[in-house]
């Protein structure tokens, strides 16, 4: 009987990673999008956190705004490359790619899921990037074994939702023009109502709120907790973990109820 039960999740995850493994592929035929990814954290951290750093206008209590930043950006290059991730389904779409992946026998969830994580693993690069100009800048980072796990974790974890958010996106207005529109749209609005470059003391109250159901503000959290040397967390990372768990179950069931209507 357990073993009856245990494995349709193995086939499960099974599938999922023969998807993941599809995905990740493509990266063969254009490597050069890991390079010019690189570009948008190297100018946050150089350009505008060393000009705030400098000006003295960000109050970060004991941690040096740069320090401050750093995982900031790092959580920023995740949802900035991860929200666009569902412009590839649309293109899958046009190509009748979708419609060979409905008539398999792959779960829906299966097909989500490991499209996400696909883009999660992408990420990994960004992770590597904003570790080397933190280290040149100074940055005191925690080298702990345990903490790198941990940044790589959430890092996928948070590419994973983020990429999920954007399928669903993908499923509901099913043309690239509208894509574009609407993740540009929701993009900033997620950055900036986020811990990603000032205290959510700053904030007004009413940001505050906005602030604490936005899944980005957790993902900052655990990177910084995990990133910084000495950097305490504001929430606990049980309840980062949480909520970017729960998030992401919730979008992958969502994402695998829509992604049957990218096809009609």
């Amino acid at each position: 009987m357990t073993a009856a039960f245990i494995h349709p999740f193995t086939g499960f995850f099974e599938k999922t990673f023969v998807i993941t493994e599809f995905e990740l592929r493509k990266l063969r035929h254009d490597f050069t999008e890991l390079v010019t990814r690189a570009l948008q954290p190297a100018l946050w951290l150089l350009i505008f956190g060393q000009v705030f750093s400098r000006s003295g206008a960000m109050h970060t209590g004991n941690i040096p705004y740069l320090d401050f930043i750093a995982p900031g950006i790092l959580a920023q290059s995740v949802l900035f490359v991860a929200i666009f991730y569902g412009i590839n389904v649309i293109w899958e779409r046009d190509l009748g790619i979708v419609q060979k992946f409905l008539a398999s026998p792959t779960p829906r969830a299966a097909l989500v899921l490991g499209k996400g994580f696909s883009a999660g693993i992408r990420t990994l690069s960004q992770a590597v990037v904003v570790y080397g100009l933190s280290l040149l800048l100074g940055v005191k980072l925690n080298w702990s074994p345990l903490a790198l796990l941990n940044v790589l974790v959430v890092v996928v974890l948070a590419a994973t939702l983020f990429s999920t958010f954007s399928l669903i996106i993908a499923c509901i207005v099913k043309t690239r023009e509208r894509f574009m529109g609407v993740g540009q749209v929701l993009t900033m609005p997620l950055f900036f109502a986020s811990n990603a470059i000032y205290p959510t003391a700053m904030m007004p109250g009413w940001l505050q709120t906005i602030s604490r159901l936005n899944p980005l503000t957790y993902v900052v959290d655990a990177l910084r907790t995990y990133m910084l040397a000495g950097s305490p967390s504001t929430f606990s990372l049980s309840q980062d973990y949480a909520v970017i768990l729960l998030t992401t179950t919730i979008l992958v069931f969502v994402g695998a109820r829509l992604y049957p209507r990218l096809a009609t």
